[in-house]
């Protein structure tokens, strides 16, 4: 029920102050005029510290939940094609997602630094109420927190999400085998260099711009084309795709051997890569899967996630190998092997 306030926040003008973290009259006015007018829904309207959910029925037999959690620290806050609202949404719904199974529900919780503008504030949560409504899956719950001036960096979104897998499926980093197929969604490194190009105040031609998006309808399209087939899923997100190949590689105990020739790279991301000294296969991406499937479903697969928007540009990038060392490797476009180590996290600049 709306209360009755001295004034309405001074969206375009006012700054957060420490009140709006100390849980009285004006935290609750910052939750309702701007929290709770982006997010409006049944659950949040329930106004408890928790949201009582309706759940599918999740006896093991029907289905399992699956439950997981992001915090996002980026900078900046804003970049060509998203900002830390949507990729907060976005994050934790692909993390839902990997795992084979539907997100339903997400959390949030708001640090927000002393004299953050409450213009920039409002953007950001109305973009992360669009991203949650396009994704269908609501913000059902949350909390902020407002820390002294200079002992934050902005805001940092952390995001817990909620979702069902369905009985049969079973996705893990634990499943890929040797001969199996290495299917990428579409073209690396668009986001961290989206993000590092902003924060450089870089400018190309063309603006490179985020691929920030939530992937858990095309999962679904590839597991309802070849049920059974897709072994592993990930988002190649901190460490861009070979971080990511190097963690499946060894949680499986096997090998992988990619075709250089074959991982979409848009021009403009390589040309900036090579300016910021850079490896594309390093960089992070928000909008893009890696799946790992049995080789007799690949071609079906392939041709469901390119039926998709997000994955028009799918493409076979390799296969998995018997490796006793565990190790990815690159055959070149000039006949060679190298190997496509993981980097250290000091060597990988801070994207998501």
């Amino acid at each position: 029920m709306k209360k009755n306030y001295i004034r309405p926040l001074d969206i375009k003008h006012g700054r957060i102050d420490m009140s709006h973290g100390a849980g009285g009259k004006a935290a609750a006015q910052l939750i309702e005029e701007l929290f709770l007018a982006a997010f409006d829904n049944e659950f949040l309207r329930q106004g408890d510290d928790g949201a009582v959910l309706t759940l599918p029925a999740f006896d093991p037999a029907q289905g399992r939940l699956v439950m997981a959690t992001d915090g996002h620290v980026i900078s900046p806050l804003f970049f060509p094609g998203g900002d830390i609202g949507c990729l907060s949404v976005h994050g934790t719904v692909n993390d839902v997602a990997m795992s084979g199974a539907k997100p339903l529900y997400l959390s949030a919780s708001f640090i927000i630094e002393e004299g953050f503008p409450l213009i920039e504030l409002q953007r950001i949560v109305k973009s992360m109420a669009a991203a949650s409504r396009e994704a269908g899956v609501p913000v059902v719950t949350g909390d902020t927190k407002v820390v002294e001036q200079g002992k934050g960096d902005g805001v940092f979104i952390s995001t817990t999400g909620v979702g069902v897998l369905p009985p049969g499926v079973q996705i893990s980093g634990r499943n890929a085998r040797p001969g199996d197929v290495l299917l990428l969604s579409g073209s690396i490194g668009d986001h961290g260099v989206a993000v590092l190009s902003q924060r450089e105040s870089l400018a190309f031609e063309t603006t490179i711009q985020s691929d920030t998006a939530a992937l858990h309808t095309l999962v679904a399209a590839m597991l309802a084309a070849a049920p059974g087939a897709v072994r592993v899923l990930r988002d190649p997100t901190r460490g861009g795709l070979a971080t990511t190949l190097n963690e499946v590689a060894r949680q499986s105990g096997v090998g992988m051997l990619l075709q250089e020739a074959a991982i979409p790279v848009k021009p403009q991301v390589d040309a900036a890569c090579e300016l910021l000294g850079l490896d594309p296969l390093y960089v992070a991406n928000e909008g893009k899967l890696i799946a790992v499937v049995a080789p007799e479903f690949a071609d079906a697969v392939l041709d469901a996630m390119r039926a998709h928007p997000l994955g028009f540009d799918a493409a076979r990038i390799g296969e998995v190998t018997a490796d006793p060392h565990h190790f990815v490797q690159m055959a070149t476009r000039f006949g060679g092997r190298r190997v496509v180590d993981w980097l250290s996290g000091e060597q990988l600049p801070r994207i998501c």
